[in-house]
Formats: structure tokens, C-alpha cells, sequence
């Protein structure tokens, strides 16, 4: 065994996949990317999310207590990426980065129409000093038409990996055959 950073760990356990987060504070909507969440609870579908305060989303979620989780397809990593080494403080990034925003149901944040899936959130708490945020999923909607269906993770180091090729084990899931 070789000794391994601590402050590299994170790495090892970086969850994916790559999000992108929409928020509508003040009737303008924004974009972040995101990597860090993590599923808390299947019915009502709930998970935890890093969103701080050096997020220019942090306020808008703070203040509408809602957004949207996009999941993008692999043909979109490079503008995840993009999208999140700028800030909506300074730019339109619906604009900047061509996506379609489409109103969602019943949330103000938009859905983004280039987007594998979306789901709509609302905050229902907030661990404060780990900045960690917990959402309940309210809607769900996949996008049928997209040909690309390959998600990616983030590897926390600048690398990122798509979904690969899927091996299908329900049937050895015995444990879990009420939730599949």
C-alpha cells in the first residue's frame, strides 16, 4: 500500500452524475454545474446537495426555496464544464450556452429542453454548517427524443467518465425487488 492524500479522497468517492441546477430568483433564471449530491430516500424521492454560499445559486435556492436538477447527456459535457467555470452574477447562461429553458410544473425554476432528464425540487431543509441541502424531487420528466442516453460522472480531478456499458443484475437483487 502506498499512502494517499487526504485531501484527494474526495476523488475516490465523488458521487456523479454531473448536474446541472437551474434556479429562477427574481424571474431570472440561472445555471450552475453540480457533482456533489447523494440519494437520501427512494419514496418520496429525497437527496442531499453542496450548494454554498460562493454559489451564485445559493440565494436564489435560499430565497425560492426550489430549482431544478437537468441531467445531461454525455454530448453535453463540454458546455457542463463551461457552465460551470463562469457565474450567472455576470452572464445569461441560457443565452451563452444556446439551452432552451422550458417551464416546469410545479416549480419557477426551468427545465432545460437539451437535457436527458429534469427533475423538479423543492428545499425542504438545510444542514447549515456543511452547506448541504436536502430536496425533495416534486416532478420527474425524461426527454424520449435525445439519442445520446449516456450519462457522465465527475472524477474530481478534471476528468470525467461516461456511462459505460450496463450489466443487468435485478434478478440477483432479491433484497431490493420492491424498489426496482
Amino acid at each position: 500500500m502506498k499512502e494517499f492524500a487526504l485531501s484527494k479522497v474526495f476523488q475516490l468517492l465523488e458521487p456523479g452524475p454531473v448536474l446541472l441546477v437551474t434556479t429562477a430568483a427574481k424571474d431570472r433564471p440561472n445555471i450552475m454545474t453540480m457533482t456533489w449530491q447523494m440519494p437520501l430516500e427512494f419514496e418520496p424521492p429525497l437527496l442531499a446537495c453542496v450548494i454554498g454560499p460562493w454559489d451564485h445559486t445559493f440565494t436564489a435556492l435560499r430565497s425560492t426555496k426550489e430549482c431544478v436538477l437537468a441531467i445531461p447527456a454525455f454530448d453535453l459535457i463540454e458546455k457542463a464544464v463551461d457552465i460551470g467555470n463562469c457565474s450567472g452574477r455576470d452572464i445569461d447562461k441560457f443565452h451563452k450556452f444556446r439551452l432552451t429553458p422550458l417551464p416546469a410544473e410545479k416549480v419557477s425554476a426551468p427545465l432545460i429542453a437539451q437535457c436527458l432528464y429534469n427533475l423538479e425540487c423543492k428545499l425542504i431543509d438545510r444542514v447549515a454548517r456543511y452547506d448541504i441541502n436536502i430536496l425533495e424531487v416534486v416532478k420527474a420528466w425524461t426527454n424520449p427524443d435525445r439519442k445520446q442516453r449516456r450519462i457522465f460522472h465527475a472524477n474530481g480531478d478534471g476528468t470525467f467518465a461516461p456511462q459505460g456499458k450496463n450489466r443487468d443484475l435485478k434478478d440477483r437483487m432479491v433484497k431490493w425487488q420492491s424498489i426496482l
